[in-house]
């Protein structure tokens, strides 16, 4: 009779163990799920980041072409007109120059904000991860302490029923 109530009792703690193994390994599989998902926003951000850069780019090469189809044509211009239209031909130059300046800080304003938005999701998404990963380690540790003091109260009990016949050792 004291070896079945041994083995019920090896039986009971090998249950526990296999709780605890399996609640890790879940553990384990929803943080390797956020730390997916995770990596999945980063990679989506990075992906709308370079998009930016592609328009950003774009914008910079039509301002350019503009640029240089503005600047070429005034130079002819300014080959067949007379001193008078030098003038006009400054007022433009100075007009398209503000024009760019316009341009480039919409995009700069444009570009911070979004790096700001950018920052502030990932900040949000650290933040979450964190507080996730925290409950998960306070979680585990009140289930490991719960089967450690299950497990003390069996050792407690199995040693007070078989004081003379056996022994159970650490």
């Amino acid at each position: 009779m004291k070896k079945d109530h041994m083995e019920i009792i090896l039986e009971d703690i090998r249950g526990k163990f296999d709780l605890v193994l399996e609640g890790q390994e879940g553990l384990n599989n929803k943080i390797e799920g956020v730390r997916q998902e995770l990596n999945e926003k980063f990679e989506y951000n990075t992906f709308l980041i370079q998009g930016l850069n592609n328009k950003i780019d774009d914008v910079n090469e039509s301002l350019n072409a503009k640029i240089d189809d503005v600047s070429e044509s005034l130079n002819a211009k300014i080959d067949d007109v007379n001193q008078s239209l030098n003038a006009k031909i400054d007022d433009v130059n100075v007009s398209l120059s503000k024009k760019i300046d316009e341009v480039d800080a919409r995009l700069s304003k444009k570009i911070d904000e979004v790096d700001v938005r950018l920052r502030m999701k990932i900040d949000d998404v650290d933040s979450r991860l964190s507080k996730k990963v925290d409950d998960v380690e306070a979680h585990l540790g009140q289930k490991i302490d719960a089967v450690a003091a299950d497990l003390a109260a069996h050792r407690a009990d199995t040693e007070s029923h078989g004081r003379g016949s056996y022994r159970v050792s650490e």
